[in-house]
């Protein structure tokens, strides 16, 4: 695409396909580039969000699998009750054979019956945790599609000022990085920390219960550990978000760097593009180093005050048992409850460093989350508009009347018409633009009192140096922006009344960038018409002129085209593109320097079948090369936004202007 507007805008304001050049200080992903979020603005608010997509479909197994967690919980918990009464029925066994009791006397059934119970409690855990773990990977997998498409749902409705704004690589990084996080959020993080959050609250609800003053001395352990979380687990999820922006900024520099290779060598640009990269990596590896080193101390430190908590209580239980200081229940005995108890205080410390360890992820995945909602609340494209486009046919007085069928013959229907207006107008192609102002942001003007009347079947040729503005209007007819002051109107009727859908509909756009999309040629093709026969698709192609070179190929119009067709030449892209324009038999084409990367001989070609393409339609041709423009009825030649001449090859050349100059070669375009 012409890059009018982009000289127009702010560094703030990157162009369309900015991240596709050789890179550099300042550029996307390099020094000075763009600067990722560290964390979540609002976290609660991005958490909340992020549920109701849970509670939208999945309640119901959202509290199947809450049970399931408290089932797998108390199960993993009941251990320690096991192991409390088993030693007392134990206990109870060795006093009835001192007491003499021969063994085939002894009652064994409490013992078997605790065994019996405590594995058919373990092995519904198992079942309930295989089960709630089977259930998360579901509703994960659910919710991210559903995300997935409201985020590309919502993208499609942006306009193109959007996409100007944003680099392609910070809104591929959403679909891919970001909702990623979201995925270990819901299957791993939040199941583990409600597991884990659960097993605390029981653990210590059981503990208090079996002796208030072991459940002191845990406590007072736990304090320790909670500084070290602070400290160790902080500074691991600073640097693991520090590590998360340098990744995407690394990444989207090796990305400029792959696409822009020969302009890099061309320039001579290999060493500073290698210490830009350099100054990147090291940046990446040294918040690596960091946020790595801090997670992996974090687990041995943990586990050694679990160990060292373990010996606190073990010396400070069996101190207070020898003592008989040791409150015991009735129908226990110290070493059960000191045994159960050091399984309890186990179960209790341990999730605490569970969660601990799911910061990292639920603080990466929040802020990845927000990155997707932030998408999904940019401002919508409006459209107030209400007239259409149909598919008409003249009766036998010349009325229009609508039909479903392809006629050729298109018509506005306006629904809102005055009484004793018509309401279907027949599409001419008359467009007016009248004392237009525009300009991309407040204050800087892009247009300026811009008057251009192309009638019916007129070809209309835009001229100037790069940044006049030729683009723009372009741009401002298909309504991707809306101007600031003055009027465009198609067929008399201001375009802000007819929907952008049908409006766009009704215009052929041809580019100087072409965009191919993975598959077939005759898919590409067809993209201008979908419901376009096989028989159009080929008629379309000898129309451009492309059907030789397709023929030629192993695969003719079955050849899949991959990477935005690379395995084509850049003159064979636009004559598919050309096609593109030429099946959708639009009644206005706009061609957008469609022919300045093509050579001369493929141009000659190329421009036959334009002229094909033309007849009958109105045609707006913007042009760096003044050859393709001799034979348009109005030239306009533009400078800084304004017209500043108009009419015929032959008068301007008459007038002696910037035309002739730019003509005869006394002064060249930028």
């Amino acid at each position: 695409m012409n890059n009018d507007k982009n000289k127009k805008m702010p560094p703030n304001m990157p162009p369309m396909g900015k991240g596709k050049g050789p890179g550099g200080p300042g550029m996307h992903g390099g020094p000075g580039g763009m600067k990722m979020k560290r964390g979540a603005k609002n976290a609660g608010k991005t958490f909340a969000r992020l549920f109701g997509y849970l509670l939208k479909g999945y309640a119901f197994r959202l509290l199947l699998v809450l049970a399931c967690i408290g089932l797998s919980a108390v199960a993993s918990l009941y251990a320690a009750r096991f192991l409390e009464k088993l030693i007392a029925e134990i206990a109870n066994l060795t006093d009835a054979v001192k007491a003499g009791l021969p063994t085939s006397e002894l009652d064994y059934s409490p013992i078997v019956h605790e065994i019996v119970k405590m594995i058919i409690i373990y092995v519904l855990g198992i079942l309930s945790s295989f089960l709630f773990n089977f259930m998360m990977v579901k509703v994960s997998q659910g919710v991210l599609k559903t995300v997935r498409e409201d985020l590309f749902a919502k993208m499609q409705r942006l306009p193109i000022g959007y996409f100007d704004r944003n680099e392609f690589g910070n809104i591929m990084s959403r679909y891919t990085n970001d909702t990623d996080a979201i995925e270990q959020l819901i299957s791993q993080s939040i199941p583990n920390s409600i597991s884990s959050v659960v097993t605390i609250i029981t653990s210590f609800i059981m503990m208090v219960t079996t002796s208030w003053q072991l459940t002191l001395v845990v406590l007072c352990t736990l304090v320790l550990m909670m500084l070290v979380i602070k400290f160790v687990g902080g500074n691991s999820a600073r640097y693991f978000m520090a590590q998360q922006a340098s990744v995407g900024k690394l990444n989207g520099y090796i990305e400029e760097m792959s696409n822009g290779q020969k302009v890099v060598k061309v320039f001579n640009h290999e060493e500073h593009a290698k210490m830009d990269f350099d100054k990147l990596n090291g940046e990446l590896c040294d918040n690596m180093t960091k946020a790595h080193t801090f997670a992996n101390i974090f687990m041995p430190i943990m586990a050694n005050l679990n160990y060292l908590q373990y010996v606190i209580v073990a010396m400070v239980g069996g101190v207070l048992a020898l003592k008989g200081l040791l409150i015991v229940p009735e129908g226990s005995v110290a070493l059960g409850i000191v045994a159960s108890f050091l399984l309890l205080s186990r179960n209790f410390s341990r999730p605490i460093t569970m969660v601990s360890q799911q910061i990292n992820s639920i603080v990466m995945a929040l802020a990845g989350a927000e990155r997707v909602f932030e998408l999904m609340d940019e401002k919508p494209e409006t459209d107030e508009g209400y007239v259409t486009l149909v598919n008409a046919r003249l009766g036998e007085n010349g009325e229009i009347i609508a039909c479903e069928e392809h006629t050729g013959i298109w018509a506005w229907y306006n629904p809102q018409a005055k009484e004793g207006a018509p309401k279907y107008i027949l599409l001419r192609g008359e467009i007016t633009l009248e004392k237009v102002d525009f300009e991309y942001i407040p204050g800087k003007q892009v247009l300026n009192d811009i008057t251009v009347y192309a009638k019916p079947g007129q070809k209309i040729a835009l001229v100037g140096a790069t940044g006049a503005g030729k683009t723009t209007i372009a741009n401002l007819i298909n309504r991707f922006y809306d101007i600031a002051d003055g009027k465009v109107r198609y067929d008399g009727i201001n375009i802000n009344k007819i929907k952008k859908a049908d409006l766009r509909r009704s215009l052929g756009v041809v580019l100087q960038d072409v965009n191919l999309f993975t598959g077939t040629i005759a898919e590409n093709i067809r993209y201008g018409r979908m419901d376009a026969s096989d028989e159009d698709v080929i008629d379309a192609a000898k129309l451009a002129n492309a059907h030789d070179f397709i023929s030629r190929l192993p695969e003719g119009y079955d050849t899949m085209l991959t990477g935005d067709g690379a395995n084509l030449s850049q003159g064979q892209r636009q004559l598919l593109s050309i096609a593109r324009a030429a099946i959708a038999d639009s009644p206005v084409m706009i061609l957008d320097e469609a022919t300045s990367s093509i050579d001369t001989r493929t141009e000659f070609l190329v421009q036959r079948g334009m002229d094909k393409l033309m007849e009958g339609r109105t045609v707006f041709v913007i042009a760096h090369r003044l050859s393709t423009v001799r034979n348009a009825d109005v030239i306009m030649v533009m400078e800084r936004g304004e017209i500043i001449e108009r009419g015929n090859h032959e008068d301007l050349i008459a007038k002696k202007g910037k035309y002739y100059q730019l003509y005869t070669g006394m002064f060249e375009l930028d």
